[in-house]
């Protein structure tokens, strides 16, 4: 991939670096709260996927013993015992409601039972049975609290994974291309704000050289006048040429290394 492609389209100024530092201060520090958050997020999947484990692993033993339960149940009642129980039942005394657990900032939907209302079994198998019908409803109580609780989790698990796995993007791309992007970009300002220091500190010498020459020449134009001014006021005293009042003015003007006074 190209330098252009890593670096972000921008004019290289000092207001832009500024910018482009705290975009950098900013995924860094999104980068870091992504990635607590994604460490939070796996340890509570792995407990979550540990409690599945346990509660699956319960769950067929609960499962066959509430099966027992109900064939001794149909054995000492009779056949006709699941149509007495429905009779008794008009509505279900166990309900299941949702509720919302945070985690993280991720929202796991977490499921409870309740009873509500009083059954009206208590008569149910009381010619013959009734002791292997409550050993029955109780088994059957508990296997659907174990449902419910596994049901909870499955969803819990479902859920947290994929938050995971978008969280995860997020790290990876905040890790892998925002901050890179936003390095190059830095580097690619100080660069060429470097340049533009070189460009206008050579152009400050070539002004100051400019300006000494200058100075220069001007002196030298001062002193050519000062000497010609000189020469006509010594012709105009002595009454000879400009020439030989030129000559006279330099010969004084030069000194002879032979005298010492």
């Amino acid at each position: 991939m190209s330098g252009q492609s890593q670096r972000l389209n921008v004019v290289p100024t000092v207001t832009m670096l500024g910018i482009m530092k705290f975009r950098l201060v900013g995924a860094t520090r999104g980068h870091a709260l992504l990635k607590k958050k994604s460490d939070a997020l796996t340890a509570q999947f792995r407990q979550i996927l540990k409690k599945i484990v346990t509660t699956k692993e319960s769950m067929g033993e609960i499962m066959k013993t509430s099966s027992f339960a109900l064939t001794e149940a149909k054995y000492v009642a009779g056949e006709n015992i699941k149509h007495i129980v429905l009779e008794n039942v008009q509505n279900a005394s166990l309900k299941v409601r949702s509720q919302q657990e945070n985690v993280a900032g991720v929202k796991l939907p977490r499921f409870e039972y309740f009873t509500e209302g009083e059954t009206k079994n208590d008569l149910t198998g009381l010619a013959r049975g009734g002791q292997q019908v409550q050993q029955c409803r109780a088994a059957y109580v508990k296997a659907i609290e174990v449902l419910v609780e596994l049901a909870s989790l499955q969803t819990s698990f479902l859920t947290l994974d994929e938050a995971i796995k978008t969280t995860n993007r997020r790290v990876n791309a905040l890790e892998n291309v925002v901050k890179p992007r936003l390095d190059n970009t830095i580097s690619y300002i100080k660069g060429e704000l470097d340049e533009l220091e070189r460009e206008d500190f050579f152009r400050l010498k070539k002004i100051q050289g400019y300006k000494k020459r200058e100075i220069g020449r001007q002196l030298a134009a001062a002193r050519e006048f000062a000497e010609d001014k000189l020469a006509e006021k010594v012709s105009l005293q002595r009454g000879v040429s400009i020439n030989s009042a030129h000559n006279l003015v330099s010969a004084a003007m030069e000194k002879d290394e032979d005298i010492i006074f």
